[in-house]
């Protein structure tokens, strides 16, 4: 997959990819909206039931590599439901501050609510906000997270670059995301998986096959190791690496600004 995320049709209309189909580039975010404000109210359960509970391994692994101690501050873009941000939150302390953002509004009051239901409201913020022009100031953030959110950016790079401008020097960026297997044996029975299995858990617990055929076809749409470690070079990053996770089905990404 090239790091070039859109095309230009005969009429000079920019596209990009929706999953497998291609839309006006303009048109995605709303698209990709549309995805998450469906399957918000059963994301956490949707997630389990996929991996089979490993997700929570990704995250927990993603953390323990993240090095965040107390006093920092951390911007965990597409925070979802806010499972890294719970850790974060305990992890920086009172006198840390941990920003929750997301582009999609429903999924920042499902994790807004959940995270005040267990009682972590003094250092959390939530803020609604798109990656690719993250509404910060220059410089500001100890560590950045985005797991499982930056395969629905429209312009990938210029997430990448803005999150770059926000990190303070010294600090680091970790996407964790769908990546490609390691292995032929292991991708096709991913494939048989992801395109048979997870539309029809869609449906029968979410009552959405739709928004899960799109979440299967976006995985296979995102620039693979290699290609999204080199995105992260050219934005800025430096001593970039990636470690593959269950056979390269997720990989953790790593870079820093000096």
């Amino acid at each position: 997959m090239s790091d070039n995320d859109t095309n230009t049709t005969s009429a000079q209309t920019p596209t990009t990819h929706f999953g497998f189909k291609q839309v006006e580039k303009n048109q995605k975010a709303s698209m990709v909206a549309n995805v998450f404000d469906s399957v918000a109210a059963k994301y956490d359960v949707m997630n389990d039931l996929m991996s089979m509970g490993v997700h929570r391994l990704w995250k927990r692994y993603t953390i323990d590599c993240s090095g965040v101690r107390s006093g920092q501050k951390v911007l965990d873009i597409a925070g979802g439901t806010g499972d890294l941000t719970a850790k974060f939150s305990r992890l920086v302390g009172p006198t840390g501050r941990v920003t929750l953002a997301d582009i999609n509004l429903s999924m920042l009051k499902v994790g807004r609510d959940k995270l005040r239901d267990r009682g972590l409201v003094s250092n959390i913020d939530y803020v609604q906000a798109d990656a690719e022009a993250l509404p910060f100031p220059d410089n500001h953030f100890d560590v950045v997270t985005m797991a499982f959110g930056l395969r629905n950016v429209t312009e990938k790079q210029n997430a990448l670059n803005s999150i770059y401008r926000v990190l303070k020097p010294g600090g680091r960026l970790l996407v964790l995301e769908f990546s490609k297997p390691t292995s032929e044996q292991l991708s096709k029975i991913y494939d048989m998986y992801s395109f048979h299995i997870l539309p029809k858990m869609g449906q029968l617990v979410a009552n959405d096959a739709e928004s899960y055929q799109y979440l299967a076809e976006s995985i296979r749409m995102h620039p693979d190791q290699e290609t999204l470690k080199g995105m992260f070079e050219t934005a800025g990053f430096e001593h970039c690496d990636y470690q593959n996770l269950t056979g390269g089905i997720v990989a953790l990404h790593r870079g820093y600004k000096f």
